[in-house]
């Protein structure tokens, strides 16, 4: 199939959009062009035609029987053209990218950042999704995944370091204010999560110190125990990245500090170069440099290796 003997579109344009209107002036206001530009898109086009189209009289165009009869076609085929292009765009937007992230990081660093995201790629569409551990891809069609390095990856999924877990104990400011030593962990409630029933330990052993008897209380759930601890009913250990927002506010206060627990957060995907995703790959890392940043204010340890290593 050639087409050796189509005019350029730019003449059939300006051609179809004169006759509608009536005039050339009305015609180049409508394509934002100048009268000359349109006149001689006209001309182009008689001479690839080898025909005249307007009969010229005192600056008045007239179109000829024959004129009219091709401006009612081209006018068809730029419909089909224009449908067929707004088809096409359409089905070269993305479908809703769907992004499984642990729910206690989804609920407290991830959607308290999703306007950014809005604001940075308004084309990008996100489908949340809270679940933790392996990542079922196929079975429930993820494209994405935020996870901490705590089980095997499997075989084809990339790993994309986002930012180290550094953790430590959070209460009120007024009771952190009560607090200057281990050994003041004695009076508050401690809280536990069943998520992480080892949180606790992990942080007394690497910071090489013994945790006095306290009384105990146990949450299903991490995000849970936070909660409690900001409502003043105890203090739990906090990830960083859980707790950075309401340390800036105040709601929470550190009296540690931070401290490496040996794991990290990594962006789980099996296409990392995939249209779209990489949109995404380029402002979560953003958003955790800012992290990064922020713990290396709250801790002077050195980030671990940056390659997914089971813990």
């Amino acid at each position: 199939m050639t087409w050796t003997d189509l005019p350029p579109l730019g003449t059939l344009v300006a051609f179809e959009a004169t006759v509608r209107h009536g005039g050339v002036s009305k015609a180049a206001a409508e394509l934002h062009l100048t009268h000359g530009a349109v006149s001689r898109q006209i001309q182009q086009l008689e001479r690839a035609l080898g025909t005249v189209l307007f009969e010229r009289r005192h600056r008045a165009m007239t179109p000829t029987p024959s004129a009219t009869a091709f401006a009612a076609a081209v006018a068809d085929a730029l419909t089909l053209l224009s449908s067929a292009a707004r088809r096409a765009g359409q089905a070269a937007r993305p479908v809703p990218l769907v992004l499984s992230c642990e729910p206690t990081l989804l609920m407290r660093w991830l959607i308290p950042r999703m306007p950014a995201l809005a604001q940075t790629a308004p084309e990008l569409k996100l489908h949340l999704s809270a679940a933790g551990g392996p990542v079922p891809f196929d079975r429930e069609g993820i494209d994405l995944a935020i996870r901490r390095n705590d089980f095997e990856l499997p075989p084809g999924v990339h790993a994309l370091w986002l930012f180290d877990e550094l953790t430590g104990p959070v209460c009120t400011p007024e009771l952190a204010r009560t607090i200057g030593e281990p050994a003041d962990l004695a009076e508050p409630p401690r809280l536990h999560t069943r998520t992480r029933p080892s949180a606790w330990a992990d942080w007394a052993s690497g910071r090489s110190t013994a945790l006095p008897p306290a009384p105990e209380q146990t949450f299903e759930h991490f995000y849970l125990s936070l909660q409690a601890a900001a409502a003043g009913l105890g203090i739990a250990i906090g990830s960083h990245a859980l707790v950075c927002d309401d340390l800036s506010t105040g709601r929470l206060a550190a009296p540690f500090g931070f401290q490496p627990d040996g794991s990290a957060y990594f962006l789980l995907t099996r296409t990392p170069d995939a249209p779209w995703i990489a949109t995404l790959l380029a402002w979560l890392r953003d958003q955790a440099r800012e992290l990064h940043q922020r713990q290396n204010g709250a801790s002077t340890t050195t980030a671990r290796s940056r390659t997914w290593s089971h813990t």
